[in-house]
């Protein structure tokens, strides 16, 4: 009779615990509705219902009420989003929202979706360097909101990660002290947890622990009641050196990336590994309680100490480095599942072949193991390779996660083919080399920029049907625009030609890069681009009242203004070359105005601000020692971000464009009058660590503002600049009797066909001499030529040649560095040229 009764409190205990969630679940999407529609008291009725099965939602209106059915809270978030956008209601944005509902609904409209996929997948380890280190509760619960309307149920959630660490590693021994000087600032965390860089504008304290555990409590809680199953931070083996203080036979590896950064890594082989993995994970649990995930990535773009491919002491070696990395997550929690991202897959495969890989994780459970390919877009549109589950064969039975990354750095420049991105996962989908793909994904490094790619991404994710990409833009424009006149149409079409038709790894202009380190950005700013948004400009007279329309003409303005200051550039170099300086001058003019007017435009956008993102590290600091630290840290990452990887987090913004970029080029535009190099990494330093941004007026009338500034950019056309050499890549000017070393950046992309570099002197009698060519990718040396080559009298060009091995890639930047000596009285110039492009 006892065990009845037991058995039968503990099923009615079930019962009404499954009862309260789902009330609670419930209760979640619906304050998520009542959030992103800004009302507590709709105007129309709706009805929630959690049902199992596969991963779908299901809406109809029944008399007038709402009602959605779905298998998860996201997917009832999901599906109430849905509805919203199949009756053309309004977009939840990054930039705003505008959902709408009618006072009345019609009834039927039935609609039911399954996703092809079990979960959906969001942020890269990088987003929380690029975009989140600095936010707040407020600006968290927003995005979670975000998440749950586009059906994201598994996102990347690494805060807290330093807090916890900094316990289990106290509790071994190491000192504050100890572990204040590894740790990094904010901005630059991401890299620390990859063993990529320590020390970088650290330290942290106990008030930004406190705040960060306090932090994830709310993300997870949110997250957990929405359903979603968050991937939280594992151990990957990155320590403090101070380690060897308390275990002096301790065996640890100095990690090298990008050439200047450093970390210590252990071996998963040394039992300390073991030991601190299985402590994390134990003290997260505690923290936060249980997690079904966690991320361990050992190797984010670093070489791997292993024999060399085909040696068995190599493949035993992985299988055992991957069996003690998994260990160290089940003794911390028996029913945990490894995670592992897969950007290194594709971009290391000279390192990551299919024996290397699959050795890895051979002795991991099936189950117990789930695989990001982080970056399939890279694979079709860049490295044009095999994607991976074709070259990995299914990944080895093991779950793995469709992905795309479309975005390096937080960069705003506009590059994506939203086709591709579009139906790019029914090849996978289709593939009969799936094996168990299980999510669809996106893992931009920085967010809050091209926001039509990631609409059509989650609308994708939810789809096992081919898109019309035109038929979706309509949708899009209507929902964001309330209408899709003509113009529009013609703006889609030639974007679609133009930026969104072609994939750049770094969309960047040449102004965002160091002045003189590069002739051309890597923006596609052809004429289908300029006449794009001209289009997009015809319908502002009926839009003064949108505020998604002014927040899109704010910024498609600025950065067709970018592409006009990108043509000014290289105009008032050709002006110095032919010595031509009182046109230069003008020209010069008409760039800072341009500049200014790019800048009053996006001091008018939502997100598009420096001002912002320094106000968000200014609300963490608790001390006036923190806000220095913090707004240091900040502007650092968006900048000079080491240094090196100069200007890779290039943002089109309005404060870095009045104060960093426009100052640094007119300080450039002086060096070129005078032949007097300046010192732009000095001031770049000076200006990290300088407070606050300069004073700026947005415009009273964002409409009359762009349509002035645009008209005034008329005159800038390719032809004011004469075709040039094919390959021309910089210029250089170096004072008389000066030696100097002058660095150029070249595009990653273009190394394949690179077969010579040509340096040419246009301006000046004296001699100079080469002495020195070297070319740099991600921090490793591929060319040191130090032969001696000079320029004199009539030898106005020499060459040096250069050979490169087939698979070489780059991703952070390649630098070219020339060391020049000038041997005469008087101020000399040139340019550089690749060849063999």
């Amino acid at each position: 009779m006892k065990r009845i009764l037991l058995f039968s409190f503990c099923l009615l205990s079930f019962f009404l615990q499954t009862v309260w969630g789902q009330k609670g679940a419930l209760a979640e999407v619906r304050q998520v509705v009542e959030r992103v529609t800004g009302q507590s008291d709709l105007p129309v009725s709706f009805v929630l219902k959690l049902d199992k099965g596969a991963n779908y939602f299901q809406y109809r209106v029944d008399n007038g009420v709402l009602k959605i059915e779905g298998s998860n809270p996201v997917a009832l978030c999901r599906g109430f989003y849905d509805f919203v956008k199949s009756n053309r209601a309004g977009l939840y944005s990054w930039s705003g929202s505008n959902i709408r509902f009618p006072e009345q609904l019609a009834d039927g409209g039935e609609k039911r979706v399954v996703s092809p996929f079990e979960h959906h997948y969001l942020f890269n380890v990088c987003t929380y360097g690029y975009s989140m280190p600095y936010w707040d509760w407020e600006r968290w619960e927003k995005e979670i909101d975000w998440m749950a309307l586009h059906g994201i149920d598994m996102p990347l959630a690494l805060v807290g990660y330093e807090a916890i660490m900094a316990r289990v590693w106290k509790k071994m021994g190491l000192t504050d002290e100890e572990i204040n000087n590894y740790f990094v600032g904010p901005a630059h965390l991401p890299w620390m947890r990859m063993g990529n860089v320590s020390g970088i504008d650290g330290p942290l304290n106990q008030d930004w622990h406190k705040q960060q555990v306090e932090l994830q409590h709310k993300i997870l809680k949110r997250m957990k009641n929405l359903g979603m199953k968050p991937i939280c931070p594992g151990f990957p083996g990155f320590i403090p050196e101070a380690f060897k203080r308390i275990y002096p036979n301790l065996h640890i590896i100095q990690t090298h990336w990008g050439g200047a950064f450093c970390n210590w890594m252990i071996s998963p082989q040394e039992e300390l590994f073991t030991k601190i993995g299985t402590a994390f994970i134990r003290e997260w649990e505690k923290e936060f309680g249980k997690s079904e995930y966690y991320l361990v990535d050992s190797f984010n773009e670093m070489d791997i100490p292993f024999p060399a491919k085909g040696s068995k002491e190599r493949y035993e070696l992985l299988a055992s480095y991957g069996d003690k990395v998994y260990q160290s997550i089940r003794k911390g929690n028996p029913k945990a599942t490894w995670v592992m991202q897969g950007w290194m897959f594709g971009y290391q495969r000279h390192i990551w072949d299919y024996e290397t890989l699959g050795a890895l994780v051979s002795k991991v459970p099936d189950d117990k193991m789930l695989l990001l390919d982080l970056a399939v877009d890279y694979n079709k549109h860049f490295w044009k390779s095999e994607v991976n589950w074709e070259f990995y064969k299914g990944y080895y039975n093991k779950s793995w996660v469709y992905s795309v990354i479309p975005n390096m750095g937080g960069k705003t420049g506009m590059t994506g083919i939203l086709d591709f991105y579009a139906n790019g996962h029914l090849e996978a989908l289709a593939s009969p080399n799936k094996g168990r793909l299980v999510a669809h994904g996106m893992a931009p490094e920085g967010i809050e920029n091209n926001e039509v790619i990631y609409e059509l991404l989650s609308d994708a994710g939810w789809s096992d049907n081919e898109i019309n990409i035109h038929e979706w833009l309509k949708e899009y424009s209507y929902n964001r625009y309330g209408g899709y006149p003509a113009a529009v149409r013609e703006c889609w079409d030639l974007l679609l030609e133009s930026v969104y038709g072609t994939f750049t790894d770094h969309p960047r202009y040449n102004w965002q890069f160091r002045p003189g380190t590069v002739r051309s950005g890597s923006i596609n700013i052809t004429p289908s681009f300029f006449k794009a948004i001209e289009s997009f400009m015809e319908v502002s007279g009926q839009q003064k009242g949108n505020s998604l329309y002014l927040a899109d003409l704010a910024e498609l303005t600025a950065l067709y203004l970018g592409g006009k200051a990108e043509l000014l550039i290289k105009a008032i170099d050709w002006q110095y070359e032919i010595g031509d300086t009182v046109r230069a001058a003008k020209f010069e003019k008409d760039f800072e105005h341009i500049m200014l007017g790019m800048d009053a435009l996006l001091s008018a956008h939502p997100t598009l601000r420096l001002e912002r993102w320094i106000d968000f590290a200014h609300k963490q600091a608790t001390t006036s020692e923190q806000y220095k630290q913090y707004e240091r840290n900040a502007k650092r990452i968006v900048t000079i971000w080491g240094p090196p990887v100069d200007d890779y987090s290039a943002r089109v913004w309005s404060g870095l464009i009045r104060d960093y970029y426009l100052p640094r080029w007119k300080h450039y535009f002086a060096s070129r009058k005078t032949g007097i190099r300046f010192n732009f990494a000095e001031w770049e330093k000076n200006w990290v660590e300088s407070e606050g941004c300069s004073p700026q007026t947005p415009p009273a009338d964002i409409v009359n503002t762009a349509r002035s500034l645009v008209d005034y950019a008329a005159f800038i056309t390719p032809v004011l600049i004469p075709d040039g050499k094919k390959g021309q890549l910089g210029s250089w000017t170096i004072g008389s009797e000066k030696a100097e070393i002058i660095s150029f950046q070249i595009p990653a992309d273009r190394l394949d066909k690179l077969s010579a570099v040509r340096i040419e002197k246009k301006a000046g009698k004296s001699s100079v001499v080469c002495s020195r060519l070297k070319l740099v990718a991600d921090g490793k040396v591929l060319v040191d030529d130090a032969s001696e080559k000079i320029l004199y009298g009539d030898k106005l060009g020499i060459v040096y040649t250069v050979t490169l091995p087939d698979d070489i890639r780059g991703n952070n930047g390649v630098e070219l560095q020339l060391q020049i000596k000038n041997t005469g009285s008087e101020t000399t110039s040139g340019q550089v040229s690749l060849i063999g492009e």
